[in-house]
């Protein structure tokens, strides 16, 4: 597989980079990140004139058309300046499971406000397996045959941002269901987490007694699981990539840091132990970015399940390692300075830790990976 870039596509990661290192410099990051909502208004604004909210869905929605791998480009580019803003829960989570899920006019809808950057939406996956359900869907048969909501969404991303959220239930006979919830609606309560990363916000989402109407049920049973599993792994991809551009500028910082700092009458760059931590830095940005290239090239090709889910873990692994071994050395690195609150390292590290948490942490991804294998009948010769 030729995971050189297209000119198209490099293009886009140029334009990309150019545009974030000004609208999401330092100063505004941390000036949105201290603000109550966490949201860089004008930076948003500028990615929905760009077309970034539909990078990655079809044209029919009001999209570019385009694939995984675009979307990869503007998400690495979003980590290594630490964007304040939805994209990753609107664009890569919430616009993705509503592209994927089939026959829904009011899905359709709200995928042509979400393309456009006209609202931002929230998904809140459902729990594992072995979970309890967080939340019960009974039918409301006072209600047009709707459906009444009761439960618990802990911690969802960019929920207090969001005009409508994407929140899994069950029936009490364990039949999966997805709704589609106006932020406004009666009786939906979203109260906003601090949480270790300020420059992404998360939210406690509660429903008690909500009333919906019944197309507000934009999914149900067996296909809604399988297209839930695919928009995990799909917008695991999309994270790692972000990890790959948090790495990236980890190193960046680094270096520059190394160019100007001096003892002994010589710049810090010069010492061999200095420069071989710094290598090391960089064969693991690459080794990542690698594997996230190679997995969104892979996820536009439309692989079957099991090939999607193995390049989706090797992505998030390798992307999760590289993204804290480089915050970890960048400050590190930085001497006594690299804890202090004036310098950027310690951003970049937060972002580090809270993401490897998201979307399942690597030791889980290894353990899908394992069952699969083991599930796998060896072939016989």
């Amino acid at each position: 597989m030729d995971l050189s870039l297209s000119d198209e596509q490099q293009q886009i990661a140029d334009s990309a980079s150019i545009f974030l290192a000004e609208a999401s410099a330092m100063p505004a990051v941390r000036t949105a990140s201290e603000s109550a909502s966490g949201l860089d208004d004008a930076l948003w604004r500028g990615m929905a004139e760009l077309g970034w909210c539909g990078v990655h869905l079809p044209e029919s929605a009001g999209g570019l058309g385009l694939g995984l791998v675009e979307l990869v480009l503007l998400q690495e580019q979003l980590g290594r300046r630490l964007a304040c803003g939805p994209f990753f829960d609107s664009v890569a989570l919430a616009a993705t499971a509503l592209r994927e899920l089939p026959g829904s006019a009011l899905a359709q809808q709200w995928l042509e406000r979400l393309a456009a950057g006209e609202a931002i939406g929230a998904l809140a996956l459902p729990a594992d397996k072995a979970g309890t359900p967080r939340a019960i869907a009974t039918p409301n048969a006072l209600a047009d045959a709707g459906w009444t909501l009761q439960g618990d969404w802990p911690q969802v991303g960019s929920a207090a941002l969001a005009d409508v959220l994407l929140l899994p239930a069950q029936t009490a006979s364990g039949e999966s269901l997805l709704f589609a919830v106006p932020a406004d609606t009666p009786g939906l309560q979203v109260q906003p987490l601090v949480t270790l990363d300020a420059t992404r916000r998360m939210a406690a989402v509660q429903a008690r007694g909500v009333t919906l109407p019944a197309p507000c049920c934009i999914g149900r049973g067996a296909p809604l699981d399988g297209v839930l599993v695919r928009v995990q792994q799909l917008a695991a991809i999309a994270l790692a990539a972000e990890q790959v551009g948090v790495a990236q500028q980890c190193l960046d910082l680094t270096l520059d840091y190394a160019a100007q700092r001096s003892q002994f009458d010589r710049t810090i760059a010069s010492f061999q132990a200095v420069k071989h931590r710094c290598a090391q830095m960089l064969v693991a940005v690459e080794s990542a970015r690698s594997a996230v290239y190679g997995a969104a090239c892979m996820a536009d090709t439309a692989p079957d399940a099991a090939t999607l889910l193995l390049q989706a873990a090797q992505a998030r692994v390798a992307a999760t390692e590289a993204a804290q071994f480089c915050a970890r050395e960048a400050i590190q690195l930085h001497g006594g300075v690299g804890f202090t609150w004036e310098f950027d390292p310690h951003l970049y590290l937060r972002r580090a830790q809270a993401s490897s948490q998201r979307l399942g942490a690597p030791p889980w991804w290894l353990e899908q990976v394992a069952e699969q294998l083991l599930d796998t009948p060896e072939e016989t010769v």
